[in-house]
């Protein structure tokens, strides 16, 4: 999987892929997690804590939750 993407249309593309799949049932939670971590350490997703308004209004409200959480419990640990 590449993890670094200097394009945020390409990343945006790939964030909605892993959402989606993962909503579909076709990863597991895990995986899904492992992806998305690996993401957002690699690439600049939150900007002082936030998403970007850029990259939410290509993503969608919905995913940016899913993602939300991901990041959540990154920071919890």
């Amino acid at each position: 999987m590449k993890a670094v993407y200097k394009n945020p249309k390409e990343l945006a593309t790939k964030l909605i892929d892993l959402v989606d799949t993962y909503r579909e049932g076709l990863i597991d939670e895990e995986k899904f997690e492992k992806s998305i971590t690996a993401i957002i350490e690699k690439n600049t997703i939150y900007k002082n804590g936030f998403m970007p308004a850029r990259l939410i209004s290509i993503i969608g409200e919905d995913r940016k939750t899913f993602i939300d959480e991901v990041e959540q419990k990154l920071r919890d640990k």
